[in-house]
């Protein structure tokens, strides 16, 4: 392993180790290290990492036996299950890319995804299969490996899922050109050995997908390097993780947070992922009390969601390690909110806020374990340097002025797949020669070093001539006591070019109507400035959320029906 010194500790954390190797390499020194360990459990079913190796060197040479060679692209449209897990790591170890895809994309979604890297083979779910029965004609896939939730259950729950749940799912036609998972895995048995593809450290590894800064898709390539470095850094700005935990793996693997924190920065330590594939707020909170899993992650809509069900009502969190917040904005008044419960039920942790792109593979800053900042995004991870920039430029702003947040670490993306033009206006090189990712998001820096995020520079909304800043709006509104969520956005006024909006969710038992938008808006006269001040005010059952559970602000604009 290599040893790289952080040119600005600002984490207060030892110099960092990191794996070197493809993704797969320190996971199998996990597996030396402690081979009776538990790598994954699903529905009770576990899994040593002696055993999870084995499973990824059977999946690899079946991957051999279909034909996929190194560098080629995979896709994965799979939720956290075992299946998903194996064929990732499998890819990995023939020294092909795994391009992540959500599995409940739509037809146009999936033929964009599958054509845009040529693809020739795809493992997806049995249930799943109806999204590219009609398009796969238009594809030029050669192998679609097919998995079903039965085969990954332990023997004594197969029978009750088979007579159940799996009649609920659509049966695939007789005749499709599939190969399901069973069968997939005894082509292993016609290759009795493995290629040797190298280290392949700065070769890339994974495919997420991204709006990015525009808002259009694009493939983010990440490198081995990378995503070992991002695993590497979040170990070290947590010493608690030890081989003995548990992380409660809810976020998708398709997304950063789910891949590399959920399962990888997991198995990078020896411990232990406990997988699960789709959840309720009732079914996360039923899951993290019954194994007693010490690192729980989630968006902040998911955070107020569980405070509500009932039992957590009465839940002894002592056992939790780690709570972190991320892939969106947490609300000072909601973090108040969430400390307040986790302190009330035992928790000796508090929750930790961080911030990061997929261009940087999950995060590049997180509150440290001690010190937490109310309302920050906190300190860069180690080996990671964040200033705050003038939009457009790279003129560094003074402390406390807003600007746009760029980072630069080892966990740089490599750039987009197939688009340098896109690739040149985020990943931009600076006057001190550092390549450094341009977010497209507003911050600003404290005098301790500690990064606050402002929202969205699209977001940003310009009335009068004067800059609105959203999210800091939102932080106001939402301490009021009849407002539960909030979001503000500038819609077009022929008089201010854009005025204020806020969409508001009310509080339980809250009554729509003039005499609550006006308690509202006496409230926020008291503490905004008129020029900033919302002129509409909407009341709306719930905010809209995209697939990844942040705000959907686009369908808040869209024309009401």
């Amino acid at each position: 392993m290599d040893t790289v010194t952080a040119a600005r500790p600002v984490q207060e954390t030892p110099p960092v180790r990191y794996p070197a190797g493809k993704l797969i390499d320190p996971v199998q020194e996990m597996a030396r290290q402690f081979p009776d360990h538990i790598a994954y459990e699903f529905m009770g079913k576990k899994c040593t990492y002696t055993r999870f190796v084995e499973q990824v060197e059977t999946c690899a040479r079946a991957l051999t036996a279909l034909g996929v060679k190194q560098n080629e692209i995979v896709c994965i449209a799979m939720p956290n299950v075992p299946q998903a897990i194996v064929f990732f790591y499998a890819v990995n170890r023939i020294g092909a890319v795994a391009n992540m895809i959500h599995p409940l994309s739509s037809e146009g979604e999936m033929l964009h995804f599958l054509n845009r890297v040529g693809a020739k083979a795809l493992l997806m779910m049995d249930q799943f299969y109806g999204s590219i029965q009609n398009i796969r004609g238009q594809t030029g896939l050669e192998n679609v490996i097919v998995a079903g939730i039965g085969e990954a259950l332990p023997a004594l729950k197969k029978l009750p899922y088979k007579l159940t749940l799996d009649r609920k799912v659509k049966k695939i036609p007789a005749g499709e050109a599939i190969i399901r998972w069973p069968d997939f895995l005894k082509l292993a048995s016609g290759v009795t050995a493995l290629p040797d593809v190298g280290s392949r450290e700065d070769e890339v590894a994974i495919i997420l997908h991204s709006g990015g800064t525009t808002g259009k898709i694009k493939g983010v390539c990440l490198s081995n390097r990378s995503v070992n470095a991002c695993a590497a850094q979040m170990k070290a700005a947590n010493p608690m993780i030890d081989a003995s935990d548990k992380m409660l793996t809810v976020m998708p693997i398709f997304h950063g947070n789910g891949l590399v924190i959920g399962v990888h920065t997991m198995l990078i330590t020896g411990a232990q992922c406990v997988l699960i594939p789709r959840f309720t707020p009732a079914t996360y909170a039923k899951d993290l009390l019954k194994h007693k899993c010490n690192y729980m992650s989630g968006v902040p809509t998911l955070f107020e969601r569980l405070m509500e069900v009932d039992c957590m009502q009465h839940a002894d969190l002592s056992f939790l390690k780690g709570v972190f917040s991320g892939a969106d904005y947490l609300s000072v008044e909601l973090e108040r909110r969430i400390d307040a419960f986790l302190e009330a039920h035992r928790s000796p942790v508090r929750v930790r806020q961080g911030y990061g792109m997929t261009e940087g593979v999950v995060a590049s800053s997180l509150n440290p374990v001690t010190g937490i900042k109310e309302g920050s995004i906190g300190l860069p991870l180690p080996d990671t340097k964040m200033k705050i920039v003038r939009p457009g430029t790279d003129e560094e702003l003074p402390i406390g002025e807003t600007g746009e947040i760029v980072f630069s670490s080892v966990t740089n993306m490599t750039g987009y797949y197939e688009d340098e033009e896109e690739t040149a206006n985020t990943l931009r090189r600076h006057g001190d020669g550092l390549l450094w990712i341009h977010s497209g998001d507003l911050g600003t820096e404290d005098e301790d070093g500690f990064f606050y995020f402002k929202g969205r520079i699209k977001r940003m909304i310009v009335t009068n001539g004067y800059n609105v800043f959203p999210m800091e709006l939102e932080n106001i509104i939402e301490g009021c006591d009849l407002v539960d969520r909030c979001c503000v956005l500038g819609v077009p006024d022929k008089e201010r070019v854009e005025k204020v909006k806020a969409f508001i969710v009310l509080k339980k038992g809250v009554a729509r109507g003039e005499a609550t938008t006006e308690q509202i808006k006496t409230y926020c006269r008291a503490r905004i400035a008129r020029y900033a001040m919302p002129r509409e005010i909407e009341f709306i059952d719930a905010l809209p959320k995209t697939k990844v559970g942040k705000v959907d602000y686009t369908k808040l604009l869209q024309p009401k029906e």
